[in-house]
């Protein structure tokens, strides 16, 4: 007889997700899939000493130091920052995996390339004078960037920047991809591009004219990017990023793009993700007027949506599979060391 496996979920889920879960495990009889009526740590604490699995954001110290049977802790979303201490802390006594997702990363790089292309076709601001009736505004006004011959720099090679290069890669443009750890390719590039590793940081933005960062928050990342680094892309560079806000130093970027250092932005990832109210009762999530600049895209940190796809839980699925079969070889493990 086959030992029940117990998932809990720590978040409230809906009807269609439940239903397509529930599909999804419908040939392993020995799931047990927990969904609880509340969010109440009282109510959590009922199901969690026979939890083998949880999946969720942000779980409390508490609850997980008292999940005794816990093995797997999957995380839906990518970012792990947040979690990494917890997870050392907990696996000084116990050894539970750390699982992050990926299920976003084709919505994710279909973004960056629609922010890429509304950069540099000046969409928005030839939209805005279209609502206003003003016609047929010219290159005078905002001028077309052509990506022909550009150079696309790949900072970071997972499952976003991979897909993004796909996208890209039939436009007439070279690549080159700045990755920590090139071991891990195991499979053919797109397209050829130029390699690099992390000491060669300011080898990789000589070359690059369109940077693309998709990289972990981590103690390596932080302030990365800084007033140097994005001299080196110069003034016809562009940068795009998808990864963090704190990747890129936030005054640094905000004056690069003000002074035309570099020729524009587009960006996800903030500063700010509890902004207060300005005296129009307007907020944004940094503290530069990046709203002011003309040479930016700016977009909600929503590149990962639609968010209530269902197909993105298939790797979900997969590891919970994996983990009913005895495989311990999961999707998207994180490292504790490497903090991604």
């Amino acid at each position: 007889m086959q030992k029940t496996v117990t998932i809990l979920f720590i978040w409230q889920v809906r009807k269609k997700l439940i239903k397509y879960l529930e599909e999804g495990f419908s040939h392993l009889p020995n799931i047990k899939l927990i969904f609880p009526s509340d969010l109440e740590e009282n109510t959590l604490m009922q199901y969690i000493s026979d939890a083998d699995i949880i999946i969720g954001w942000r779980p409390s110290k508490k609850l997980l130091h008292c999940a005794t049977k816990l093995s797997l802790f999957i995380n839906p979303g990518a970012g792990v920052q947040t979690l990494v201490e917890l997870f050392r802390d907990l696996n000084k006594t116990r050894s539970v995996t750390l699982v992050n997702g990926h299920g976003n990363s084709y919505f994710t790089a279909q973004h960056a390339v629609a922010m890429l292309l509304a950069l540099t076709n000046k969409i928005i601001p030839h939209h805005n004078w279209m609502l206003e009736g003003q016609w047929r505004k010219c290159d005078d006004d905002a001028i077309s960037i052509p990506l022909r011959q550009r150079k696309i720099g790949l900072l970071g090679y997972g499952a976003v920047n991979q897909k993004v290069h796909r996208f890209l890669s039939g436009f007439d443009i070279e690549f080159g991809i700045l990755r920590y750890d090139w071991s891990k390719q195991t499979k053919p590039l797109p397209t050829d591009a130029i390699r690099y590793n992390i000491e060669q940081l300011h080898s990789f933005l000589s070359w690059t004219d369109t940077l693309i960062i998709s990289i972990p928050l981590t103690n390596i990342t932080h302030g990365l990017i800084r007033a140097k680094e994005l001299q080196l892309l110069g003034s016809e560079g562009l940068l795009l990023n998808l990864s963090r806000g704190s990747v890129v130093d936030e005054e640094s970027l905000y004056l690069a793009c003000r002074d035309k250092t570099i020729m524009g932005a587009a960006i996800d990832v903030w500063y700010d993700y509890d902004p207060m109210p300005d005296e129009a009762d307007k907020k944004h999530p940094y503290n530069h007027p990046f709203h002011k600049l003309d040479n930016i895209v700016l977009s909600p940190h929503r590149a990962a949506s639609p968010f209530d796809d269902l197909k993105r839980w298939d790797e979900v699925i997969e590891n919970i599979t994996r983990f009913a079969a005895g495989n311990n070889n999961f999707l998207n493990e994180v490292s504790l060391d490497n903090e991604y």
